[in-house]
């Protein structure tokens, strides 16, 4: 007997998958992060290796306070794409409330260095001056 065809991950406007991040990301905006994480946690188990989900799953924990989880999400993009400011930035600030000040100013450094024009980072880092 042979076995089932494997589906091939799609990540057009019509997948599975796109549908489950775009309707996260809504639900992002909207400020229901649980409701977020839970659909872009599926899209995520679909398309694994999408940056794009990781930053915005990222984004739903660190609003529910699960910093590691968070960071987990952030780190694996920032490993992916080593210049993306913004995981470096979430990245950052997901080791600060976990109490790992020293790796979390880092990571901050990196991003204000990836893009010095952001008051943001740079506030950021004013913080823990």
């Amino acid at each position: 007997m042979d076995p089932a065809p494997r589906r091939t991950p799609s990540f057009d406007a019509e997948s599975e998958a796109y549908s489950l991040f775009r309707r996260g990301v809504a639900l992002l905006r909207e400020r229901h992060p649980a409701q977020a994480a839970m659909l872009l946690g599926q899209a995520l188990r679909l398309e694994p290796g999408r940056n794009s989900i990781r930053e915005a799953l990222g984004r739903a924990e660190y609003a529910l306070g699960r910093y590691d989880a968070a960071a987990q999400h952030f780190a694996a993009v920032a490993g992916d794409a080593p210049d993306s400011d913004y995981a470096r930035y979430a990245l950052g600030r997901c080791l600060l409330h976990l109490g790992r000040r020293e790796e979390g100013q880092g990571q901050l450094r990196l991003a204000h260095a990836l893009r010095p024009q952001s008051d943001v980072y740079r506030a950021a880092l004013d913080e823990l001056d």
